[in-house]
């Protein structure tokens, strides 16, 4: 049976059992938002490294050797720092803190050796060990009791952080990014979506979707926690990736729905519902496999944050393809009167501009319309523009990207995390790079580890090496100081310097340095496995929608050019900091590691997506003209662009104002993720597939729809 039959039976049953099928999606509604809604209560801090990295299987080496509980830092500044009031305020603290249940250890100026006069010479350092092993919520209420004690000190200046606590702060604040983002996103979307639709009922269907898809991701979510560890951005990118795709197919299939039922109002409205779902429904289970597949191939990379990003995406996207193909139907046959006419909303759904002969035939083409034509009337020249202006975009992102791990440096420049991070850097680490830690498993007396430490000291970039005291068994921890910052190009060919060694003895490499060059080489080594995934997935399934071998090539290389210029204007605005004050964050020089392969995997899909609307009415076209027995390419493709164009456009648009939510979050790392996607929508559907696709089709003319005789009639028997 072909795939246009089985979307039309299913959309038929849909339609006919609509109430049934509505109250299946109530019940996992109601299911979602009970148990899905208890997952916030399980979420995790998510390493980006697999446990069998080198630098993680240096820190456990580390921390055997040399045992250390969770640290509270604190820095109390603006002051004298031997200003009697002030020491006898220090000292009282302190006091309290050391008998406090929980603590092990407490370092200040004035009652232990080790503490630290800032450069300021008006600031010190308070250091807080904690017991090893607490349970999270125990370590949490001693961390509170501890930084409640610490602000009691009477300074201009206290502040509390530490590693745990910046997870917390980086954690709550994704929590409240995700609820104001999606909270408005979800206000302005139901705004556009009644004016696309022209109904207020209309405008409803997409955000029931929408919302369903959502409280049930949770569920999915809840369900994936108890295999995975799951972090607060896994559910702040899957949700808004949930709400725009449940959206896109919605408003797919309304659209599709309204010119059946304007080419035959009397028809009964179950059979108006299967036609809409045998080209449509299609359409969407294409779009939908390409999309899931693409997140699948996110869990290639093999990292926890991004293997839960991946199964949490897969899930978000197939629930919204279920939704688009079941709930959307069945909403539609219930509110079908309430569905405005094509007429009575088309200028908005299509952004036309109407001219006088259009307005006299009644109708208008849409912005990719007229992109199109124009696009066709030169398409040699708008093929090498658009690819060299996308090349150019590109540049600041192939030559000069810097990539680093997000710290507290990613909280918003209020946050106390990192207004601590930056006075502990600036004050008391001399600006100087973290050091890279050497764990060495031999007696550091023995004349090989000796020389090994001497040629470390030699190292090109090694400003000094400072082996740590008091290490009991036979073993050796070594402090390495590179000369560059911690991220720079310097301190990571120290690591793999450090690694390239060959004593006669084992040893582990550490620290922030390494744990960065340990994503890279994991990312650059497994990049060609998830690429190979998507490619072929890509390729088999626009193989399935068209029938052609040429049109997968250019739409993968379309994709490509698509995600390099994003990732440019990426870098101007965020690590350049270019779009600062615009946007309301403060750049720290850099993009967070993570953000580039979720573009790749994100820009990807959802290329995918407006490249599957647009040739499924492109192939639509060109069948019925084959069949009259004028197969001309050009009019196919602008017949094609014409009828799908306003659907994309509005797609777009309602995509757009979700993931431009999370520009309203203050978490540097997800707003780098919001405005790429909305760069990259703004980009794929004006100049991409405005302009480059119909271009591109028009130099190929036939050639797009060619495919080896056997390939050619598989595709007929099966999928045609």
């Amino acid at each position: 049976m072909h795939a246009p039959v089985i979307c039309a039976a299913l959309g038929r049953s849909c339609a006919r059992w609509r109430w049934p099928v509505l109250g299946a999606w109530l019940v996992l509604i109601a299911a979602g938002l009970f148990l899905g809604g208890q997952v916030f209560d399980r979420l995790t801090t998510t390493g980006s490294l697999r446990p069998d990295a080198e630098s993680q299987l240096a820190d456990r080496r580390s921390d055997q050797l040399q045992p250390e509980g969770p640290l509270v830092i604190a820095v109390v500044g603006g002051r004298d720092v031997y200003d009697q009031a002030l020491v006898d305020d220090v000292t009282t603290v302190t006091g309290e803190l050391r008998e406090m249940d929980g603590v092990t250890e407490v370092e200040d100026l004035y009652g232990a050796a080790g503490g630290r006069i800032g450069a300021d010479n008006r600031s010190s350092l308070i250091r807080i060990e904690l017991e090893r092993g607490l349970p999270d919520d125990r370590r949490e209420r001693v961390e509170d009791a501890v930084a409640g004690a610490l602000h009691r000190i009477d300074a201009p200046e206290v502040l509390v952080g530490g590693e745990k606590l910046a997870e917390r702060a980086f954690a709550d604040q994704a929590i409240a990014d995700a609820a104001l983002g999606e909270s408005v996103a979800i206000v302005v979307l139901l705004v556009v979506l009644v004016l696309i639709l022209g109904g207020f009922v209309a405008g409803l269907i997409p955000l029931a979707a929408a919302l369903a898809t959502v409280s049930v991701t949770l569920l999915g979510l809840f369900g994936l926690t108890t295999l995975t560890g799951v972090s607060e951005f896994t559910v702040n990118v899957v949700t808004l990736l949930g709400i725009g795709l449940a959206v896109d197919y919605a408003l797919l299939v309304i659209a599709r729905f309204r010119e059946e039922r304007d080419a035959d109002p009397d028809a009964p409205v179950a059979e108006l519902v299967a036609r809409t779902t045998a080209t449509a429904g299609r359409t969407v289970l294409i779009s939908g496999l390409a999309v899931a597949t693409a997140m699948l191939g996110l869990y290639a990379f093999a990292e926890p944050l991004l293997g839960a990003m991946a199964l949490g995406g897969a899930v978000a996207v197939l629930l919204a393809t279920l939704a688009g193909l079941t709930a959307v139907p069945a909403l539609i046959a219930a509110a079908h009167r309430r569905i405005p006419a094509t007429g009575d909303a088309t200028r908005v759904l299509a952004f036309r501009r109407p001219s006088a002969s259009a307005s006299a035939a009644g109708t208008a083409p849409g912005l990719l319309a007229r992109l199109a034509v124009f696009a066709q009337g030169r398409p040699a020249p708008v093929a090498l523009a658009v690819t060299a202006g996308l090349l150019v975009l590109s540049l600041p992102f192939v030559f000069a990207v810097n990539l680093e791990n997000s710290d507290a440096r990613a909280l918003p420049a209020g946050a106390e995390a990192r207004k601590l991070q930056e006075v502990v850097q600036r004050d008391f680490s001399g600006g100087q790079a973290e050091p890279i830690v050497v764990v060495v498993d031999a007696d550091p007396a023995d004349a090989p580890v000796r020389d090994f430490m001497n040629a470390l000291n030699t190292l090109d970039g090694v400003l000094r090496i400072q082996p740590r005291p008091d290490i009991a068994a036979p073993a050796a921890i070594i402090d390495v100081t590179p000369e560059d910052e911690t991220a720079g190009q310097t301190s990571r060919d120290v690591v793999r310097a450090i690694r390239a060694m060959d004593p006669p003895f084992p040893v582990l490499v550490g620290g922030a340095a390494a744990e960065l060059v340990d994503y890279r080489d994991s990312v650059a080594n497994r990049f060609p496995i998830a690429l190979v995934v998507i490619v072929l997935a890509t390729a088999v399934l626009l193989f399935v929608l068209t029938g052609s071998l040429v049109i997968p090539v250019k739409a993968l290389l379309m994709n490509a050019l698509t995600l390099l210029a994003t990732l440019g204007v990426l870098v101007v605005v965020f690590q350049w900091g270019i779009g600062d004050a615009l946007f309301g964050f403060d750049s720290w020089g850099a993009i967070d590691l993570t953000t580039p392969v979720l573009l790749f995997v994100f820009v990807f899909g959802l290329s995918m997506d407006y490249e599957v609307f647009l040739l499924a009415r492109i192939k639509e076209e060109w069948d019925r003209r084959s069949l009259s027995q004028t197969p001309a390419s050009d009019h196919a493709v602008r017949a094609g662009i014409e009828k799908s164009g306003p659907v994309v456009t509005a797609a777009a648009l309602c995509i757009g104002v979700v993931f431009l939510g999370f520009l309203l979050g203050d978490l540097t790392a997800v707003k780098e993720i919001g405005f790429a996607m909305a760069v990259a929508l703004l980009l794929d559907v004006t100049v991409v597939r405005g302009l480059l696709l119909p271009a591109l089709m028009s130099l190929l003319g036939e050639w797009n729809w060619w495919a080896p005789a056997p390939l050619r009639k598989l595709h007929e028997r099966w999928f045609a």
